[in-house]
């Protein structure tokens, strides 16, 4: 069973909020197929461990993710990224 609902979970798409759509487009943040598909991964993995709310650095990208809803809720890049305190968080992962 176990393994049968982490495919079903596996599959699910990644949704982003209107939060995150927003810094994405004020910040002009391109993200590629690979950025996603890493983000995902990150969304499965913290998934496995029972995460709810997950930090998620993708190379120079950080994500706050709800995990329960597989929505991206915020979004922050490189340059914005230095002294950033991140809260409501109960996991990170580095991807």
């Amino acid at each position: 069973f176990e393994a049968l609902l982490q495919k079903e979970m596996a599959k699910q798409e990644l949704k982003f909020s209107a939060h995150a759509q927003a810094r994405i487009q004020r910040r002009n943040i391109p993200l590629t197929e690979r950025e996603i598909a890493k983000l995902h991964a990150g969304v499965v993995k913290a998934a496995e461990k029972g995460a709810r709310e997950s930090l998620i650095l993708v190379d120079q990208l950080a994500f706050v993710v709800s995990i329960k809803n597989r929505t991206v809720i915020t979004v922050v890049d490189g340059e914005n990224l230095k002294e950033n305190v991140f809260t409501n968080i109960d996991s990170a992962v580095v991807i």
